[in-house]
């Protein structure tokens, strides 16, 4: 019975994976077609403009191109990436665990949740100016308005994930004598990865807007200052570099981060597969 099972388990996995490897395959193809269909039409467009404010894109490639080789134009880049990244580690720890104390937790929820919701419901962007004027332009002020931004989408969603666990798989866990810190990793926090990544996906995109919204507001340094300083001194061209480089960060960030939600999702995804290949 149990290798009958096996192999009706295995035959509807292949099954799934033959329905759903047309459309991911196409989803791949309308991915890369349509950055570079974007890209054409704005090459077209733009050939022989002669307006200041909108140049050529191959004059913007050939200012990119020069930009790239200096050292405080990859260093500008360097600093966003790095207080991106920073800010987002920062917020992923630290809203996991308020979230997971929580979601398990009824009494500490009762009286933190009206604080936290009144806080979300505040736009991040409007923060910056807060934090600006009580710590300065330092670096250490982005970090704390990106990571505060980027914390509250981790942090519902990790609660909304604790609380939609299971009550059979907290019995199981009881029968089996798991202790607590045993049904958290083994249990609570794997049932709950679904929406804490999805979570994390949210957050990683509101961390970048404010990454940039933190770098123009008084700063001398990163990408999002290299942009504005550009848009002050009437150099176009720099300008428009500066916004594509943010772009394909923009579109690299959540490319990798999607690429490391399937990895650590792959047994989730598979069990999706197959509840409809049934």
């Amino acid at each position: 019975m149990t290798l009958t099972t096996s192999v009706q388990t295995s035959a509807r996995l292949r099954r799934g994976r033959r329905v759903s490897a047309s459309p991911r395959w196409l989803l791949i193809l309308v991915e890369i077609a349509v950055p570079v269909v974007l890209v054409a039409l704005w090459w077209i467009v733009s050939a022989g403009s002669t307006n200041t404010f909108f140049p050529p894109l191959s004059a913007i490639l050939a200012r990119l191109g020069e930009l790239i080789g200096t050292p405080a134009f990859l260093g500008d880049i360097g600093i966003s990436v790095l207080n991106l990244v920073v800010s987002f580690l920062i917020a992923t720890v630290v809203g996991v665990l308020l979230g997971c104390a929580l979601g398990l937790i009824a009494p500490l929820s009762w009286f933190v949740e009206p604080t936290i919701h009144f806080f979300r419901a505040i736009p991040p962007v409007a923060l910056v100016p807060i934090f600006v004027s009580l710590f300065g332009f330092g670096n250490g002020t982005r970090i704390l308005s990106i990571s505060l931004a980027a914390l509250f989408p981790i942090l519902i969603s990790t609660i909304d994930g604790v609380r939609a666990g299971e009550p059979t798989l907290q019995m199981v866990g009881r029968v089996y004598r798991l202790t607590r810190a045993e049904r958290l990793f083994q249990v609570t926090l794997p049932a709950a990865s679904p929406r804490i990544l999805s979570g994390m996906q949210v957050s990683l995109i509101t961390a970048f807007v404010v990454m940039i919204a933190s770098e123009m507001l008084g700063s001398s340094s990163g990408l999002g200052a290299a942009t504005l300083l550009a848009q002050q001194s009437f150099a176009i061209a720099d300008m428009w570099a500066g916004i594509i480089v943010l772009g394909v960060l923009g579109y690299l960030s959540t490319a990798l981060f999607v690429l490391f939600r399937r990895a650590v999702l792959r047994w989730y995804i598979a069990s999706q597969q197959l509840e409809k290949s049934e």
